[in-house]
C-alpha cells in the first residue's frame, strides 16, 4: 500500500496535481492508516482535527489562518464531524503533488451518525445526523475516478490513473495572464481595480509583483497579516502593512499622500462600510478576492459591493499557477461544496416560471437543481459559504421554493421555522438570562424589541431571497413571497419575519409584500454598512396582536431612535409618550433583570420625562449625550459594567418613587415567569 501511494505521489508531482485519499472506518483504524501514510510521505504533513487529544493537530476553527499559505500534504479528521469551511481552506493551501487524506466514519453508519460540526449551523441544542449532505458527498466520492476511496474491511486498491502531461511550474516570473494584467496596472491612472480568481491562480502574487515594481509606493491591508503572507513574499517583504481598522483610523487623522497604491488582499472578508471608506482615501486601489471560497463569494462581491462604486475595473485570472489545470482535488471539492464559478443564466419571463417546493430529501437526487439554486443564492449574497450549504441540506425546519422554467432557476426563496418555545423560556429570553439556539428573529424580538411572546408563537423567517438579473422588477420575488404566505396560513403559522440591511428600495419591496417594520438596530452592520431591520407579516390572530404591539412600540420609540439612526422614515404623529403597562414591564426588565439599555431606550426616555428625581447618570447619557467613558470618569466608576449597574439602580429608584406597588409588581415579573 505504502509503495503504491508513494509511486502515485511521484506521478502527481510530475503532473502538478493534488488528489484526495478517503479513509472510511472506525476512528482508530483511520488514524492508524493515516499515521502510517504520513510517516511514509516523509514530509511535514499538516493534521487538522478538533480532537484535543491530538495537540499537534490544527483545530478546524483555525483554518482561516491558512489563507495565503502553502503546505505539502494534509490529514483532515472528519470522523466525528465535517467542517466544510475548514476542508475548503485546507485544500486551498495544498501545493502540487499533495495528498489530502480525509478520514470519515464507517461508510454504512455515516448517514445516521450525528455530526458534531452541525451545532454551529443547525440551530439545534446538540449534534444531528446529516444524511442529505452525506448522500450528496458519498455519491461524488463513489463516482469520482480521480480520487481514492478505501473503506475498512476492503482490500486496498489503487485505481489505474491515465498518464498526464508533465507540469512546468512557474519559473518565478509572471505568467502570460499575470504579465498582461500587471502591465495594465502599472499603466493605470486613478481608480479602483478589482482582481478576482479562484484559489491558486496567483492573484496575491500578482498584487505583490505590482508592489515590487513600485518600491515605497504601495501600502497593504488585509483581514490579517497571515492572510497577506503570499502577497508580502512577492513584494519582497518591503511592503508596509496595516490592519484595516488601524489604517482607517490613521487616514481619518491624516489623509495619505495623493499617490501610490493601496493593496487590499481578500477584500470580501473586510466589512463593507470600512472597505468603502478606506477606498475613498486613496487614488489607486487594487482589491483582490477569491471568486468562490469558504469565506464568501467573489461573484456576489462584484455584484453587491463593486456595483456601487463610481468607477472600477474588473480583472480576472483563470489559469492555475500553484497546480496544473484540471486538478482532481479542486474539481472534486468544487463539486462537493458547490464552489464553481458558473454564471447564473438569465431565464424566461416570470409569468412562465413554475413555483416548486423542494424537500430536503430531494436535493441528493437532483444535483443540477441543487447547484442552480445554491448558485443563485451565492451570486446574490456574497457572504454565502459552505455553512449555508450544510444548513440547506440538513438543518431541521427548512422551507425552500424555486421558480423553475426550462431547466433553469429564475428565483429562490428560503425560509426557516422559528418559535414554539415555552412561555417560561421565552420570558427568560426577554429578561436577558437565556438565549437558546435558533429562532433568531423571534428571540431578537423578545430580547431587543420587548415582545416577550414572540418566541412562543410559531413563525417562519425568510432567510434568503434571490432572483436572476433579468427577472428583477418583474414581480417574481413578490410572487414567491405571496405563495409562502398562503402556505404559512394553511399550515397554521402565526407570522412571517425577515431581517435585512435597511435600504429604501429593499424596504419598499417588503412593504409591497405586506410586512410591517418592527425594529431597527442603532448600529450599522459590519457586513453591509446598513442598519439591521426586522419586519413582520402577521397571519393568525395571535400574530396580528404581536404585529400591532411591535409596530406600536416601534412608533413610540422612533422619536428617540431617530436621533441615533439616520434613516428617511416618517415619524408617527400624536404618539403618546406616557408610561403604559408595557413601559413598566420594560423598565422593570432593565432595572431588575438583564435587558440592555438599547432595548429599553424608548421606555427609559419616557421615564425621564415623568420622573422628578435627578437621575444624573441616566440623564447625562440619554438627555445630554455624554459617552460612557466620560461618565465613568465623572462618577469615579471602574468601567462600563459599573456604569450599567448605576443606570439600573437609578431606574429602580425612579420606578419606586413613581409607584411603589407597580415597582414591586414589575420586579416580581422580571424575576421569574408568573406561571412557575
Amino acid at each position: 500500500m505504502i509503495a503504491e501511494i508513494l509511486s502515485a505521489q511521484h506521478a502527481m508531482q510530475q503532473a502538478g496535481i493534488r488528489r484526495l485519499l478517503v479513509l472510511s472506518g472506525e476512528r482508530t483504524w483511520c488514524l492508524a492508516q493515516a499515521e502510517a501514510i504520513a510517516v511514509a510521505l516523509a514530509a511535514d504533513v499538516l493534521w487538522m482535527s478538533p480532537d484535543p487529544a491530538r495537540p499537534q493537530a490544527l483545530p478546524p476553527s483555525r483554518a482561516r489562518g491558512l489563507l495565503g499559505s502553502e503546505r505539502q500534504h494534509a490529514v483532515f479528521d472528519a470522523t466525528q464531524g465535517l467542517d466544510a469551511e475548514a476542508l475548503a481552506a485546507l485544500s486551498g493551501c495544498l501545493a502540487a503533488g499533495s495528498w489530502l487524506l480525509l478520514l470519515l466514519p464507517p461508510w454504512e453508519r455515516w448517514p445516521q451518525q450525528p455530526d458534531n460540526d452541525s451545532v454551529r449551523w443547525s440551530e439545534q441544542p446538540g449534534p444531528i445526523a446529516t444524511p442529505h449532505f452525506v448522500a450528496h458527498l458519498s455519491r461524488l466520492l463513489e463516482n469520482d475516478t480521480e480520487s481514492l476511496l478505501w473503506r475498512q474491511g476492503e482490500p486496498f486498491s489503487l485505481p489505474v490513473w491515465a498518464p498526464r502531461p508533465a507540469w512546468h511550474p512557474p519559473d518565478g516570473g509572471p505568467t502570460t495572464e499575470q504579465h498582461y494584467l500587471l502591465t495594465r496596472l502599472q499603466q493605470a491612472d486613478a481608480g479602483v481595480w478589482v482582481l478576482t480568481a479562484a484559489r491558486g491562480r496567483g492573484k496575491s502574487a500578482l498584487a505583490g509583483m505590482l508592489a515590487a515594481s513600485r518600491p515605497g509606493g504601495c501600502l497593504l491591508t488585509a483581514p490579517s497579516r497571515d492572510a497577506a503572507e503570499t502577497l508580502s513574499h512577492w513584494a519582497g517583504d518591503r511592503l508596509p502593512f496595516m490592519a484595516p481598522d488601524a489604517l482607517l483610523a490613521a487616514c481619518r487623522q491624516r489623509p495619505p499622500e495623493p499617490h501610490g497604491w493601496l493593496l487590499i488582499d481578500e477584500a470580501a472578508a473586510i466589512p463593507a462600510p470600512l472597505l468603502r471608506e478606506l477606498i475613498s482615501y486613496f487614488p489607486q486601489v487594487l482589491l483582490t478576492t477569491t471568486v468562490q471560497g469558504y469565506e464568501g463569494t467573489g461573484r456576489g462581491f462584484l455584484l453587491k459591493f463593486c456595483a456601487d462604486l463610481p468607477c472600477w475595473h474588473d480583472l480576472r485570472l483563470t489559469q492555475p499557477v500553484r497546480w496544473a489545470e484540471n486538478d482532481p482535488l479542486e474539481a472534486l471539492l468544487d463539486a462537493a461544496l458547490l464552489m464553481s464559478d458558473s454564471p447564473v443564466p438569465d431565464s424566461a419571463p416570470a409569468a412562465n416560471c413554475r413555483l416548486i417546493s423542494v424537500p430536503q430529501a430531494a436535493w441528493p437526487a437532483h444535483p443540477a437543481l441543487l447547484s442552480a439554486f445554491y448558485g443563485l443564492l451565492s451570486a446574490a449574497h456574497y457572504r454565502t459559504s459552505p455553512l449555508d450549504l450544510r444548513r440547506l441540506l440538513d438543518a431541521p425546519g427548512q422551507h425552500v421554493m424555486a421558480a423553475w422554467d426550462q431547466q433553469q432557476i429564475s428565483g429562490a426563496l428560503w425560509l426557516v421555522e422559528e418559535g414554539g418555545l415555552s412561555e417560561a423560556l421565552a420570558h427568560e429570553v426577554w429578561a436577558g438570562r437565556r438565549r437558546p439556539r435558533g429562532s433568531l428573529i423571534a428571540q431578537s424580538l423578545a430580547a431587543h424589541g420587548g415582545q416577550w411572546q414572540a418566541p412562543v408563537l410559531h413563525s417562519r423567517r425568510i432567510s434568503r431571497i434571490a432572483v436572476t438579473a433579468g427577472q428583477r422588477r418583474q414581480g417574481l420575488g413578490k410572487r414567491l413571497v405571496e405563495e409562502q404566505i398562503a402556505r404559512a396560513r394553511a399550515d397554521g403559522v402565526d407570522y412571517l419575519s425577515v431581517s435585512f440591511g435597511f435600504t429604501e428600495p429593499l424596504w419598499a419591496f417588503w412593504q409591497q409584500c405586506g410586512f410591517r417594520l418592527a425594529r431597527i438596530g442603532s448600529q450599522r452592520e459590519a457586513s453591509s454598512g446598513c442598519y439591521a431591520a426586522m419586519a413582520l407579516l402577521p397571519i393568525s390572530e395571535a400574530g396580528q396582536a404581536l404585529g400591532q404591539q411591535a409596530t406600536q412600540r416601534f412608533s413610540r420609540d422612533w422619536p428617540w431612535l431617530a436621533a441615533r439612526v439616520a434613516l428617511p422614515l416618517p415619524q408617527a404623529h400624536d404618539v403618546s409618550q406616557t408610561l403604559d403597562d408595557e413601559d413598566w414591564r420594560e423598565l422593570a426588565g432593565f432595572a431588575f433583570a438583564h435587558r440592555s439599555l438599547e432595548a429599553s431606550l424608548g421606555a427609559l426616555q419616557r421615564l425621564l420625562l415623568h420622573s422628578l428625581l435627578p437621575l444624573p447618570a441616566l440623564r447625562a447619557h440619554l438627555q445630554q449625550g455624554q459617552d460612557a467613558a466620560s461618565l465613568c470618569a465623572h462618577f469615579s466608576l471602574p468601567g462600563r459594567k459599573a456604569l450599567l449597574l448605576r443606570w439600573r439602580q437609578e431606574t429602580a429608584n425612579a420606578l419606586a418613587a413613581l409607584n411603589p406597588a407597580a415597582c414591586r409588581q414589575g420586579q416580581a415579573w422580571a424575576a421569574v415567569w408568573p406561571g412557575v
